[in-house]
């Protein structure tokens, strides 16, 4: 299991060193994480700390939800996680701020939703070039995926084939990305590069191992 900590994705900037260089990065906001279980191996057969993060009203959560978080002493949450933490000494109610866990020059990944874009074609989807100019009587064929099998054998289409379909929307991780500054008092990490997901969208924060 993965340590980290859960932020939301606020936008992308940059910044300047001192020799007047420009990185690129994205600006993460990493709100206290509320501790609001703890796992052991007696009792769950594994150990984690779940952690919570982001206001949800009252009528949007469910009963089961409402009393997982009044006894852990918090408001309800948003999104809720499991994270190796357990050697950080914290208790149910306790919080975890991105100090806890991260550290500027940090190398670590981050996970979370891709933007959805819908059904998308080959072009887009795979990067296919379509099938040429328009000669010889071809006059839209530009973005076509092209023959897809052979006729009498197989006479089928093999699965897995590299066609026009449903894009983005799914857990994506991007690997050894650098903590170039840490706003503890704005309680806002600054990662250099991209990550995946739309602005105000939630991602986690992954140690690499």
């Amino acid at each position: 299991m993965a340590t980290g900590l859960l932020g939301k994705k606020l936008g992308m900037t940059s910044i300047f060193d001192e020799a007047g260089d420009q990185y690129p990065c994205t600006v993460v906001e990493v709100q206290p994480n509320v501790v609001t279980q703890i796992r052991t191996q007696d009792k769950d057969g594994y150990s984690a700390v779940q952690v919570a993060v982001g206001d949800k009203k009252v009528k949007r959560t469910t009963k089961a939800l409402l009393g997982h978080f009044e006894a852990a002493g918090t408001t309800p949450k948003a999104l809720v996680r499991e994270f190796d933490l357990g050697d950080a000494g914290k208790d149910v109610g306790d919080s975890f701020s991105v100090t806890d866990v991260f550290e500027e020059g940090e190398v670590i990944d981050v996970a979370g939703t891709s933007k959805g874009k819908g059904f998308q074609g080959v072009v887009k989807r795979h990067g296919f070039a379509g099938v040429g100019g328009q000669t010889h009587g071809q006059h839209n064929r530009e973005r076509a995926p092209g023959s897809v099998g052979a006729s009498s054998t197989p006479s089928r289409v093999f699965k897995g084939m590299r066609m026009g379909g449903r894009t983005g929307g799914r857990r994506v991780t991007i690997k050894n990305l650098t903590i170039i500054r840490i706003l503890e008092e704005q309680n806002v990490v600054l990662v250099g590069g991209a990550i995946p997901g739309a602005i105000n969208s939630m991602v986690e924060l992954l140690k690499r191992k």
